[in-house]
């Protein structure tokens, strides 16, 4: 089997696997039918993905690359490459985070906490632990260049975190509407401001 061959069936296998999981729950889900959805058979499943929740990992694993700004983006050098950089982080982060997809994945982990709780263990490892970790290297490049100042880290990435998210648990939960991406940068824009107002040195 060619790489290019592998690849198109592993996509098919995620995506089948997401739209199980949406459809049934995750513990309701079966390989069977993920597989059939998929169109390969249960053997090449296993081989070329694995188990339920090595999919579910591999599913948000993809996202939560895209939840954070690319490996070499310039360390901010001044107060305007600083707001740039956590405007585009902003954007980045929370325009991912309002893709139905992965608002159906968080909404998935709600669901299933208790019944299946190796969602929510996938969505913090492989989702929210590599954003935040951008977050942090972001800021910790700013505090070394001498732009930020005041409380330790910890609680610069939950003040930053909290401008920028919001209502998102009402989004969540359906009652609020999905902001438009034009809303979405504007929130981003927003909360860097915010944020520098608060600890720019």
């Amino acid at each position: 089997m060619s790489r290019g061959t592998e690849d198109d069936k592993r996509t098919r296998i995620l995506r089948a696997a997401m739209e199980a999981f949406m459809e049934h729950g995750f513990a309701a889900a079966t390989t069977l039918e993920i597989a059939t959805r998929a169109k390969v058979s249960k053997r090449e499943l296993y081989a070329l993905v694995g188990n339920k929740e090595q999919m579910l990992a591999a599913c948000v694993a993809g996202r939560g690359q895209r939840m954070r700004l690319p490996a070499d983006y310039p360390a901010p050098t001044d107060m305007a490459s600083l707001r740039q950089a956590l405007r585009q982080y902003g954007a980045t982060l929370l325009g991912e985070l309002m893709d139905p997809g992965v608002l159906g994945v968080f909404r998935l982990g709600i669901a299933e906490w208790k019944r299946s709780p190796g969602v929510a263990a996938s969505i913090n490892d492989q989702g929210r632990r590599p954003a935040r970790a951008s977050l942090e290297a972001l800021l910790k490049s700013a505090r070394a260049a001498k732009l930020l100042a005041g409380d330790g880290l910890a609680t610069m990435v939950a003040h930053y975190q909290g401008l920028l998210w919001g209502d998102v648990v009402w989004i969540l939960l359906g009652t609020d509407r999905v902001p438009s991406a034009k809303e979405v940068h504007q929130r981003a824009d927003e909360a860097a401001r915010a944020f520098l107002a608060l600890y720019g040195a």
